[in-house]
């Protein structure tokens, strides 16, 4: 159960990072940090669920194009999920969004890369790397 909330913890930090380093990954909140930190950690949660429910399709669906970029293409299937992720957040109110496909793209390469940085301390139970 602690690996769990650790690599929800390291989603919603590599969220985070992409939102505060790109322009096109906007955070509408007012000027309290704590207003900040739970929009962002329900972000995560709700590209947690996209990721869950809708990659595996994603995946499936491109598998050819997979094969043939030998895997860059999932950047794009993560582009698309941020983008997903950005509708569902308007839908529901939540002041979070991606402006466009090249923002997402870029805000994909940054949580995928921070996000296997920092998963790569997590052992397969929760354990740490030595």
């Amino acid at each position: 159960m602690g690996a769990v909330i650790i690599r929800f913890l390291v989603s919603a930090l590599s969220l985070g990072l992409a939102t505060w380093v790109l322009d096109g990954i906007w955070l509408d909140v007012t000027d309290r940090p704590a207003d900040a930190v739970l929009t962002i950690l329900i972000v995560a949660a709700i590209f947690g669920l996209v990721n869950a429910l809708v990659k595996p399709l994603f995946v499936f669906v491109t598998s050819p194009l997979l094969l043939i970029t030998l895997g860059l293409f999932l950047l794009v299937i993560n582009a698309a999920l941020l983008m997903l992720t950005s509708w569902v957040c308007a839908q529901i109110g939540v002041g979070w969004g991606v402006t466009g496909f090249w923002s997402a793209f870029w805000g994909a390469v940054i949580v995928s890369v921070v996000s296997f940085i920092l998963n790569s301390f997590v052992g397969n139970r929760g354990e740490r790397h030595t």
